[in-house]
């Protein structure tokens, strides 16, 4: 879940939210809400934001894991 990776991301770095917010762009507020999961579908921006703030990918943030096809 994105808001619990958000949380626990921060936290890794000893950031507040205010911190990330400064990070990404983003408003205190957007970071309070989307760490409690008020904002459930933040926008492509949003999450690119917050993956580049953490330095990392948007699949490393959103946690999936993405496996190669092999054809046939």
């Amino acid at each position: 879940m994105l808001y619990k990776q958000i949380k626990k991301l921060r936290k890794e770095k000893n950031w507040s939210q205010q911190k990330l917010a400064e990070k990404t762009g983003l408003s205190y507020n957007a970071i309070t809400k989307l760490e409690q999961n008020i904002a459930q579908h933040p926008t492509v921006q949003t999450v690119s934001k917050l993956a580049d703030a953490f330095e990392i990918s948007i699949d490393e943030l959103l946690e999936r894991n993405i496996k190669n096809k092999q054809s046939d």
